[in-house]
């Protein structure tokens, strides 16, 4: 994905005020001289900066980790069980992956949606047998959920695979299993086509999502009440993506302040904590904004087991104030 036309008139932009640049040095009015050289040489700067960075985002965009971050080679053959865990994590895909943030997941215009159109073309691409996936093989699906990796070789783009990265081998399989489960939903998504202004903006908001490979397998705690579950359950739901990696506190979705958890969490007790997700009232009477915080979504995906050990987990958090 080059936009080769964009990159052309940056350039040529660049060119043709720094042309102007010279030609006003070569000046003899004074005024003309002096208000043509900082006019047209800062316009020559802004525009060659801008190209060196449209250049190092396309690089970016386009580099290829087929090498770094080879997709293992895996064929599911998912249990039945894992595939009700498999279901249970692609609904947490809904909001991006489907237009009615419901299943299936056939895709959905990200960019055109959020009102980000001018970066080019960025849809959360179709996960039914009608996608991409059917001539994908079960461990390049298993890495972009987990690596952010794309079976081309690039980084996905705006992929929460930091979210995944943690999540066991049993679940992932599931999750694969279940998405090849689904009914095959047309039309397909048409791929990603970003613009200069697109990568030069990805580069500098981090919005390629490309991780470590995963070399060793990575086992699933026993499904019950503690913290060990408790902490699976926090690396694989984004709690660390708003709340930040320590939970002490970070940036939500949309900009906001997230609160520091290890200050939070361990005053309540297990049922204002068990409300807060099951119905949005936080101790202090404030309702939470389930945009900012879906706990709907989470309530929807945790069982009462689930919800006991992520409190046995943030609520055994030592109290920590964020460092500045």
């Amino acid at each position: 994905m080059i936009d080769f036309v964009g990159l052309a008139v940056i350039l040529l932009l660049a060119l043709a005020f720094g042309y102007l640049t010279k030609r006003a040095w070569g000046a003899k009015n004074k005024i003309v001289k002096w208000a043509g050289v900082v006019l047209a040489g800062l316009l020559t700067l802004i525009f060659a900066a801008g190209f060196i960075a449209a250049v190092m985002g396309t690089i970016q965009v386009n580099a290829n980790y087929n090498a770094s971050n080879p997709a293992p080679n895996v064929q599911v053959k998912a249990t039945a069980e894992q595939l009700a865990w498999g279901e249970k994590y692609a609904k947490l895909c809904a909001g991006c992956h489907s237009p009615n943030q419901q299943l299936p997941l056939s895709g959905n215009d990200f960019a055109g949606e959020a009102g980000f159109g001018f970066v080019g073309t960025l849809y959360a691409p179709n996960l039914t047998p009608a996608g991409d996936i059917k001539n994908w093989t079960d461990g390049e699906v298993i890495r972009a959920i987990r690596e952010g990796v794309h079976q081309s070789g690039r980084s996905l783009i705006v992929m929460p695979s930091q979210e995944f990265h943690a999540l066991s081998d049993e679940d992932v399989q599931g999750l694969v299993a279940y998405l090849r489960s689904q009914p095959a939903v047309e039309p397909n998504t048409p791929p990603s086509n970003l613009n200069v202004l697109g990568a030069t903006l990805l580069m500098a908001m981090g919005g390629l999502t490309h991780q470590p490979a995963i070399t060793q397998p990575i086992a699933k705690p026993a499904v019950e009440a503690n913290a060990q579950y408790g902490e699976y359950l926090a690396n694989n739901l984004g709690c660390r993506s708003c709340h930040g990696e320590k939970l002490t506190g970070g940036v939500g979705f949309d900009g906001s302040p997230a609160p520091n958890l290890t200050l939070a969490i361990p005053q309540w007790t297990e049922e204002q904590f068990s409300a807060a997700f099951r119905t949005g009232a936080l101790p202090s009477g404030v309702m939470l904004d389930n945009n900012k915080m879906p706990y709907k979504e989470f309530s929807d995906f945790m069982t009462d087991t689930d919800m006991k050990a992520l409190y046995q987990y943030l609520h055994g958090l030592s109290p920590t104030q964020a460092s500045k």
